[in-house]
């Protein structure tokens, strides 16, 4: 694949787990001809399924949300003054602290500042607050986050601040010497088909920054990307030198695509395995049939085993998503009845009450 800029990617790095913000050590790689474990620590973009109390940051620094990064710096160095442990005498100092430390950590770095933005534009204060299962997707973080000069360690932020960012590291301090460019992180969006046979995507990443003014703009880059056959969710894609550039002419840092399946109603996976609702006819369930299942490999010839309930599992193995091993495809039959919206149809469950003393309450006793 061949990302915009001429610079050529190296072959995709993925794993099962993102490391933690911190942690210099090597993960061991996941199996897979085309993936690779990644180095270095990372800020991880997690939806998670667990609400939150929504924080509006701009309030707690009491500035404008058009605040410029100078604006933001002096507001809290004011209030850091104001609420720092050893020094206030104010109630509750260390939690204000905390609170400021963290607002500041997110207003004060611009990649953040810009996803904090897309995701509570329509939140208050207070107000319970649920990342999507896309949410971040297409932003570009940088290795790193930025904390005040009075600590603001990362581990003692609110809930809220880990459904958005997990637990973000520590950023870099420049250096005159030569030394490796930051490695860059994004999350993507994939459809479920694309991990069943590969694909090549066009994803358009976006990248916050100051500008002259102090504000906070995006810049867009595209690049094309191959999706490796047999990826599962969370793995990583590395480009390789699609990251900062280095210092000092040390070579640039790499990318890393966070790998995410799209929301799809159809379809529930776990690992490899693939979970999927299939609707069947009463007399398909009760006679078996062989039907045509629509999968994400294509359609498929399944037969429905005679005398079948709805919940049945039927387990189609080796059919999930391809891998060493792959996964398997799991079936679960929903029988669904047809509506007597019709005088022939109403006469033939008349038929069926009569004809068939069927009582599937039986066994519930009196």
């Amino acid at each position: 694949m061949s990302p915009d800029g001429g610079r050529r990617p190296g072959r995709g790095g993925a794993r099962r787990e993102p490391p933690r913000t911190g942690d210099r050590r090597r993960s061991g790689p996941a199996p897979g001809r085309h993936l690779e474990a990644r180095p270095g620590d990372r800020i991880s973009l997690q939806g998670g399924s667990v609400s939150v109390e929504f924080k509006d940051y701009y309030k707690i620094l009491g500035v404008a949300k058009t605040a410029t990064a100078d604006e933001i710096k002096k507001a809290y160095r004011k209030l850091a003054r104001k609420y720092h442990p050893d020094v206030s005498k104010e109630a509750d100092a260390e939690v204000h602290m905390k609170e400021v430390n963290e607002a500041n950590a997110v207003l004060s770095d611009p990649e953040k500042r810009a996803a904090y933005d897309q995701a509570g534009s329509a939140y208050r204060p207070g107000q319970e607050f649920q990342p999507p299962p896309d949410w971040g997707a297409g932003f570009e973080f940088s290795d790193g986050g930025a904390h005040g000069p009075f600590g603001g360690n990362s581990a003692e932020f609110s809930d809220f601040f880990s459904s958005l960012f997990g637990q973000a590291g520590t950023r870099r301090g420049s250096s005159t010497h030569q030394a490796r460019g930051e490695d860059h992180h994004a999350k993507v969006m994939i459809e479920l088909a694309d991990a069943y046979h590969g694909a090549t995507q066009t994803i358009t990443l976006r990248a916050a920054r100051l500008d002259a003014t102090g504000h906070v703009v995006t810049d867009e880059r595209t690049l094309k990307v191959q999706i490796p056959k047999g990826i599962k969710e969370g793995q990583h894609i590395r480009l390789a030198g699609q990251g900062s550039p280095g210092f000092g002419g040390g070579n640039a840092g790499d990318l890393y695509l966070e790998v995410h399946f799209k929301p799809d109603a159809r379809y529930r996976v776990e690992g490899r395995d693939v979970h999927l609702s299939l609707p069947v006819t009463p007399w398909e369930a009760a006679l078996g049939a062989a039907i045509d299942v629509p999968t994400p490999a294509g359609a498929l010839r399944v037969s429905v085993p005679a005398g079948s309930q709805s919940g049945r599992k039927l387990r189609l193995k080796a059919r999930g998503i391809p891998g060493n091993p792959p996964g398997d495809l799991y079936l679960v039959l929903e029988i669904v009845v047809p509506p007597a919206d019709t005088d022939k149809a109403r006469a033939l469950y008349e038929t069926m009450a009569r004809e068939m003393p069927f009582d599937p309450r039986q066994r519930m006793g009196a």
